[in-house]
């Protein structure tokens, strides 16, 4: 019995002139679709840079999912020259100086509305990502694993859902991290206090649980975990920071112990703020060795025992809030404070007081359980807490942490620092918006050449399932699927990608 022969012919090798062509055949017959809208690609576009060609498809898919644009921010993101669209900021390509790439994302207070798409990952260059005061929703798409060189973070005063996003522990460059203002929930990852970063700004969102013990390990200097619902005691580990914090904003939590002695040991902390709160027990006299404090507030709580003088001689200090809690002693160097505040203790001879019933049953719970900085007895702390306290916690007080700013970037305070790119200066004919004026966190670091490739990521140590966010209340789609990005070696022949959101096939074609 003969075999069948089977003759097998190669294709013929396709020149540059005739992928353009079947790309152009492809666009003429094919649109982007997302949502019921549609985006016709110009078939003229002739972009040869294949990283501002990853950064056009990446650009364009997220406009299609901007659903609202009430300033008309992405109104020139059309055509090729994607260095000129507004919020966008290209420099010299990092291992190619000949090439330009896309070298910062800048759409603070741009007030646009819908979600991150994947395609975002394609801007494999990118150093900032602050797209701050807008109305972004969903969650934060796992492609932005391929932002090695991002060393800025920002995504403050959005709408943003879910548990931690773990994606951002696994950026190797990345210094600075806000997502303030955000919907996010759940716990704080052990490994978030193992980043090397310069500050980390988690306030005003629905966090909960106790902190990590290994909080000490991290290297920021601000430390801002105000107005969530974290709870038990500060891991004695914060002693730790004493090299490094200069700000910690602990305010309105659930926090529900005595202080731990070591945070004597902060001496270069100059913001200490853990109002609002359930802390007992005394003042620790160490608190008089942080020589560099000028905000203290230990103002609502149910702190006892004597403001000592020691810590209201501090030089530096200026304002020292400890009003709404127990004390019975302070000494008369506090009156002479710039800023003070005593009401509602049980001081003898001020003004505004607690009554006689209120400071003596306190004071008889206080002794009956004389271990009440144990966390076994932390419903006592809740329980003496709701009978003085009739205003619940997580209501409209006034924060130390400021509100969202109404003008210049970045907001919600101005906390934020001036956004230096990890590459050389921007170029763009539309000059970036200054820094703003930092009130209590210092710029970071100024950032070292890209270090050589980071080794295999890893997932967080306490990964959160998958959350499920609340659907946008503008979408008119889910996020679209994961999509397998365009190299963007410098010289190939042929490459191909292929969107599965846009079920289309294009072809770049470039010349070797």
């Amino acid at each position: 019995m003969k075999k069948k022969i089977h003759h097998s012919h190669p294709l013929p090798h396709l020149s540059f002139s005739r992928f353009y062509t079947i790309f152009l055949i492809f666009i003429n017959a094919s649109k982007f679709t997302n949502g019921g809208d549609t985006l016709t690609i110009d078939p003229s576009l002739d972009i040869k840079n294949p990283r501002l060609k990853n950064a056009y498809l990446a650009l364009q898919a997220w406009k299609q999912v901007i659903i609202s644009d009430p300033n008309n921010n992405t109104g020139n993101w059309i055509g090729s020259d994607v260095c000129n669209y507004t919020g966008v900021f290209c420099s010299e390509a990092p291992d190619s100086p000949s090439e330009r790439t896309v070298a910062g994302i800048d759409l603070n207070q741009a007030d646009l509305s819908g979600h991150l798409p994947d395609e975002l990952g394609l801007l494999y260059d990118i150093g900032l990502f602050h797209i701050n005061s807008n109305r972004f929703c969903g969650t934060i798409p796992r492609s932005f694993l391929n932002f090695k060189l991002l060393t800025e973070l920002d995504l403050s005063n959005n709408r943003f859902s879910g548990k931690f996003p773990c994606i951002v522990l696994q950026l190797p460059e990345l210094k600075y991290l806000d997502i303030r203002f955000n919907e996010f929930e759940g716990g704080l990852p052990s490994k978030l206090f193992e980043k090397d970063l310069d500050a980390i700004f988690v306030n005003d969102n629905r966090f909960s649980s106790e902190l990590p013990e290994n909080i000490g390990s991290s290297p920021v200097s601000a430390l801002v975990l105000a107005n969530n619902k974290f709870q038990g005691c500060l891991p004695a580990s914060l002693s730790n920071m004493s090299e490094t914090l200069n700000e910690i904003i602990l305010q309105n939590n659930e926090f529900r112990s005595c202080f731990p002695s070591e945070i004597g040991m902060l001496k270069k902390v100059t913001v200490f703020d853990v109002s609002y709160n359930y802390f007992m027990g005394s003042l620790p006299e160490n608190v008089g060795e942080m020589m560099s404090l000028e905000h203290l507030d230990v103002s609502h709580n149910m702190v006892s025992g004597k403001v000592l003088e020691r810590v209201c001689s501090i030089p530096s200090l200026e304002n020292f809030n400890y009003d709404y809690n127990f004390f019975t002693d302070e000494s008369s160097v506090c009156l002479n404070l710039p800023g003070f505040d005593d009401q509602r203790n049980c001081l003898k001879g001020r003004p505004t007081q607690r009554s006689t019933i209120q400071c003596k049953l306190l004071f008889l719970l206080l002794h009956h359980h004389h271990h009440h900085c144990r966390r076994r007895h932390s419903h006592i702390i809740a329980h003496v807490h709701r009978y003085f306290h009739p205003h619940p916690h997580h209501q409209s007080l006034p924060p130390q942490s400021p509100p969202p700013p109404l003008s210049s970037p970045p907001p919600p305070p101005q906390l934020s620092p001036p956004p230096p790119p990890p590459t050389p200066p921007i170029h763009s004919n539309s000059s970036p918006p200054p820094p703003p004026t930092p009130i209590y966190s210092p710029p970071p670091h100024p950032n070292p050449p890209p270090p050589p490739p980071p080794p295999p990521l890893t997932p967080c140590v306490e990964p959160p399932p998958p959350p499920s966010p609340p659907p946008c209340q503008q979408h008119l789609s889910s996020p679209p699927p994961s999509l397998t990005p365009l190299p963007f070696a410098a010289n190939y022949s042929n490459s191909i990608y292929i969107s599965p959101t846009t079920k289309i096939l294009i072809f770049w074609g470039f010349s070797s």
